[in-house]
C-alpha cells in the first residue's frame, strides 16, 4: 500500500539556483530559508501599508507595477513597508522585469541578512514558471510498489503479491510496443488533480526479471521503450486464480484506490495457467477508454438482453 506521506520543502538556494538568479543582498547563509507555499506573492496591499491577513510564507515579486508605486513613496515609507515584506518566514523577495532592487529594500534585506534577487524573467511569465516548480516540488507524493507503464495511451500500475509475475508481464508488453515507467517501485506526486508516477533515480529504465537479473530496457528495446513519467489513471490488481471464488463475468469493476486524496478504479485480473495476461491486460486499457468514451459493452449487452426479453414477452401475450 501507500507509504506515509511527508512534508515537503525547497530551500532557497535550490531556488535561486534553477532560476539562475542574480542574488543582490543576503550572503550565503541567508539561503538556508526553506519555501513551503507553492504560491507566489505579489505584494500589493502590503506596500500600501496594510499588515493585516498578510500570508508572508510565499516567495515575494515585486514587478514593474510594484515598482511604479514605490517610486510614489519617500525613501523612509519605503523602508517601512519592505519590514514589513522581509519578515522571517518570507523565503526571499525577487525583482522581475530587470527591475533593480531599491535602495530602501537594499539596506532593510542586508541589515537583516534576507535574500533579494534580481532576474530579468517577465512578471507573468516568472508567476507561472515559479508556481509550476514550486508546485511540482512541493506537490505531496508518496510511494507504491507495482509497475508502472504506459499502454494504448494510459498509465496503468500493475499490482500484486510479489512473485506473481508483474515484471515478467511488464517485458511481454514492452516487447509488444507499449512503455515502461518504472518497475517495482512507483514514486507518485500529486499534481492538481494528476497523480504523476516516476521512478527512483536508481532504477530508471531498468526491470528485474527472475532468473536473468536486471535488464537495460532502454538499451534492448530503445527510447520508445521508456517513459520518464505519465499519469496513473488505471490500476490493475493481479491476483492468484481462486475456483472457490466466483467471478463476475458481466459487470466492469467498480472498485477504486484513494492514492493521495484523489481515487483511481481498481480491475482484478486472476493469474491461472495458459492465460496470455499481455492481451488481456491490453484488451483491458482498450476497454477502459471505450468507458471513459461513454461507450460501455457490459451496458450494451445488458440491454440487448432486456430487448430481448421484452420482445419476447410482447410476442407471448400477442
Amino acid at each position: 500500500m501507500a507509504d506515509e506521506e511527508l512534508v515537503k520543502r525547497v530551500s532557497v538556494a535550490e531556488f535561486k539556483k534553477f532560476f539562475h538568479l542574480k542574488q543582490v543582498s543576503g550572503n550565503q547563509e541567508s539561503l538556508n530559508r526553506y519555501i513551503i507555499a507553492p504560491d507566489i506573492n505579489r505584494p500589493g496591499l502590503e506596500l500600501s501599508g496594510w499588515k493585516e491577513s498578510t500570508d508572508l510564507k510565499r516567495v515575494i515579486i515585486i514587478g514593474n507595477k510594484e515598482c511604479e508605486y514605490l517610486a510614489s513613496l519617500d525613501f523612509d515609507t519605503q523602508k517601512e513597508r519592505f519590514e514589513i515584506l522581509t519578515d522571517s518566514l518570507t523565503p526571499c523577495i525577487v525583482m522581475t522585469g530587470g527591475n533593480k532592487a531599491h535602495p530602501s529594500l537594499l539596506e532593510v534585506a542586508w541589515g537583516r541578512n534576507f535574500p533579494v534577487f534580481e532576474s530579468d524573467m517577465k512578471s507573468y511569465m516568472a508567476m507561472q514558471n515559479m508556481v509550476a516548480f514550486l508546485s511540482r516540488s512541493l506537490a505531496p507524493d508518496t510511494g507504491m510498489h507495482g509497475v508502472m507503464m504506459n499502454i494504448y495511451g494510459v498509465g496503468v500500475m500493475i499490482t500484486g503479491a510479489s512473485g506473481i509475475g508483474k515484471s515478467e508481464l511488464a517485458l511481454e508488453l514492452i516487447r509488444r510496443g507499449h512503455s515502461l515507467v518504472s518497475d517495482d517501485r512507483v514514486e507518485i506526486v500529486r499534481i492538481q488533480n494528476d497523480l504523476i508516477c516516476s521512478a527512483p533515480e536508481l532504477i530508471k529504465g531498468m526491470l528485474e526479471i527472475r532468473g536473468i537479473g536486471i535488464i537495460d530496457v532502454l538499451m534492448m528495446f530503445g527510447a520508445s521503450a521508456v517513459l520518464d513519467d505519465c499519469d496513473l489513471e488505471l490500476i490493475i490488481r493481479l491476483e492468484p486464480y481462486d475456483e472457490t471464488h466466483e467471478y463476475s463475468r458481466l459487470s466492469y469493476s467498480q472498485q477504486t484506490l484513494n492514492i493521495l486524496g484523489l481515487n483511481r478504479p481498481v480491475l482484478d485480473i486472476p493469474v491461472m495457467a495458459g492465460r496470455d495476461l499481455s492481451v488481456i491486460i491490453e484488451a483491458a486499457v482498450s476497454n477502459y477508454r471505450l468507458i471513459q468514451k461513454g461507450i460501455n459493452s457490459t451496458e450494451t449487452f445488458n440491454k440487448r438482453v432486456y430487448d430481448k426479453i421484452n420482445t419476447r414477452n410482447r410476442g407471448e401475450k400477442e
